[in-house]
């Protein structure tokens, strides 16, 4: 299966606290810190949730 890879570019302070644990789940913690997962629904859905806090990178 593809990967991806997911990097956190904006700061999650004063966001609501959904989006916050959606980062968290991502495996995010600092800004520009980046994590490689597998392209699953799963995945995508959650990447969705906070698209305009990350950018993802296809492989």
């Amino acid at each position: 299966m593809a990967k991806i890879k997911i990097t956190l570019k904006k700061s999650i302070i004063g966001k609501p606290e959904t989006q916050k644990k959606t980062v968290a789940s991502l495996g995010l913690r600092k800004i520009n810190q980046t994590v490689e997962h597998e392209d699953t629904p799963q995945i995508r859905g959650q990447v969705e949730k906070v698209s305009h806090l990350v950018t993802v990178d296809e492989k």
